[in-house]
């Protein structure tokens, strides 16, 4: 039974030491040495290019080798094979550092002092409790759910959107677009960790960024596409947004003319928010693996109606 490899190479040998100490039985493979692609029955990739899938005849199962799918041409992957996300623990806790991270360096006034310090002004801000401020999540999937349980550690008030209703505790819930702006009138920083489907494209946009009060911060964690780039600075230039923080562009890499490089209210990062472990994503595909083998069901599949 042969498993294929075919993602970050650099992260390629860390892969193929785990299955070789903890699943002997099982012949993995690294792209390009893939051997014979006939032999290949399950495959950890990042993308689905319909000209490899097609080489795969014996596929059964398609990991990503990432938490979001939006990059897999679901058309590429016939519909008998299973697209299985990855939830592990890396991810969220790469993205719960990364997110807690940029609310506490907004709450913080951290960007003003890092001004402040270029011009040698000594000025002390107000320094309000984190009860004071209301941080609003939009996604309340694995990751967005271990966000909010991280942020009410620090005692910020909290708000959750999602698709359908999300019951957490401390969580103030809202669902549908119907609740969305009624959700966004309360949000000090609006944190996005949405999937990326044709319904949540663009949704950061001119009439997000007007519902939010004056003044509000933006965080964006989920995906490039979901913001309108010229609504974010016409937000920020006018002041109803005081800061954005990226961690994703659309495209990427962000071309070096792009406004957002020399904007002083816009602090970007190059998608480095959360990225899987080796050592502990690969523990959960075998896991997966081992139970699909057994015929038992699959966790983590993806809703192809639903993008996610």
């Amino acid at each position: 039974m042969s498993i294929l490899y075919r993602s970050d190479a650099a992260r390629a040998a860390a892969w193929a030491n785990y299955f070789a100490e903890h699943a002997p039985d099982l012949d993995f493979r690294v792209w390009p040495d893939a051997g014979d692609l006939d032999e290949v029955e399950y495959l950890i990739a990042w993308q689905a290019p319909a000209e490899f899938i097609v080489t795969l005849p014996r596929l059964k199962v398609f990991f990503s080798s990432g938490a979001g799918v939006d990059h897999v041409d679901f058309s590429a992957v016939p519909a008998h094979i299973p697209i299985v996300r990855m939830v592990e623990p890396g991810i969220i806790n790469g993205m719960v550092e990364y997110v807690s991270l940029a609310v506490l360096a907004l709450h913080r006034d951290f960007f003003d002092y890092v001004a402040a310090k270029a011009a040698r002004v000594w000025d002390p801000l107000e320094v309000p409790p984190a009860s004071a401020r209301t941080i609003g999540v939009m996604g309340m999937g694995a990751l967005g759910c271990a966000v909010l349980a991280r942020l009410a550690s620090y005692g910020f008030r909290l708000r959750g959107w999602n698709r359908s209703l999300r019951e957490m505790d401390g969580v103030e819930g809202f669902a549908g677009p119907d609740q969305l702006h009624t959700f966004l009138e309360g949000c000090d920083v609006l944190v996005c960790l949405l999937p990326l489907t044709p319904a949540t494209k663009g949704i950061l946009n001119r009439e997000v960024f007007s519902a939010l009060p004056a003044g509000a911060a933006l965080i964006n964690v989920a995906r490039g596409p979901h913001l309108v780039d010229a609504d974010l600075l016409e937000a920020l230039d006018s002041g109803r947004l005081s800061r954005a923080i990226l961690d994703v562009t659309e495209p990427e890499p962000l071309p070096v003319e792009h406004p957002f490089w020399a904007h002083p209210r816009v602090f970007l990062t190059p998608h480095v928010a959360s990225m899987t472990q080796p050592e502990s994503a690969a523990p959960i595909l075998l896991a997966n693996l081992r139970r699909h083998q057994q015929g038992e069901p699959l966790s983590d599949v993806i809703d192809r109606s639903r993008g996610y």
